[in-house]
């Protein structure tokens, strides 16, 4: 156990540019705190101690706002950043060297008795109010994206976006761990394709048009030189180039 707390302690410098100093992570990093009261609560779940584990992992809860099972199985390295309304349910398993930001849920999705929450592998990083839930497993190195619901399971080396959650392969790619926000935008790209098809056919329409005495352009509109062109959806343009976003 005091080496898995060491690696918790030493792993919030490499994921936290934050961390300045020992004293401050130690005295101010809730996850930390979290971690470490779930390790010894877990511990005493093993033993088959009653109440107690479950006392252990509510102060914790009111100390850090992270909710932890003592039942749950948390490997070594783990960082939760920020942590405010993490939960993570009984039968979890957590690989070594995750990072989890605050508000994801490992739940599960019903009554159902026995393995009933997910598993990730090592190296996974859930983006911030992600929900993981049911009985699924996450392999290495996935990323989760922030606000995506995931309720199937992900081969190892992939990325999930979208509600609910879409695999996105990034293969050949390195990702450090801290670059969650660089996520693909699936949606974007769907639409550009449609976008690209829409001019391919107007296109197609113009040429047809042509041997009529006044062409007609779909979407289009003529300029003051009679010259015709597409018209531009400026809403669309901007959601494409990330406006707002």
């Amino acid at each position: 156990m005091l080496t898995t707390l060491i690696a918790d302690f030493r792993i919030v410098f490499e994921r936290d540019p934050a961390a300045r100093n020992w004293l401050e992570v130690l005295t101010c990093y809730p996850g930390l705190h979290a971690l470490g009261l779930h390790r010894f609560s877990h511990w005493l779940w093993n033993l088959g101690l009653p109440v107690v584990p479950r006392v252990i992992s509510h102060l914790a809860r009111f100390l850090t706002g992270i909710e932890i099972h003592p039942g749950a199985t948390i490997g070594k390295g783990v960082f939760i950043d920020h942590g405010m309304g993490v939960v993570i349910g009984e039968t979890a398993i957590i690989g070594d060297y995750a990072l989890i930001y605050q508000g994801v849920t490992l739940g599960g999705t019903g009554k159902e008795v026995g393995k009933r929450h997910p598993t990730l592998g090592n190296n996974v990083v859930v983006g911030a109010g992600a929900k993981v839930l049911g009985n699924i497993y996450l392999g290495h190195n996935v990323r989760i994206g922030a606000g995506s619901v995931v309720l199937r399971e992900v081969p190892s080396d992939c990325t999930v976006v979208g509600v609910p959650g879409r695999i996105v392969y990034r293969a050949g790619e390195r990702v450090e761990p801290l670059e969650h926000g660089r996520l693909p935008d699936s949606e974007a790209q769907v639409i550009r394709a449609l976008l690209d098809r829409i001019e391919a056919l107007e296109k197609e329409v113009q040429a047809l048009g042509q041997v009529r005495r006044e062409p007609v352009l779909v979407g289009a509109v003529r300029s003051q030189d009679g010259v015709y062109c597409r018209l531009q959806d400026r809403v669309i343009e901007e959601f494409l180039d990330g406006s707002g976003i």
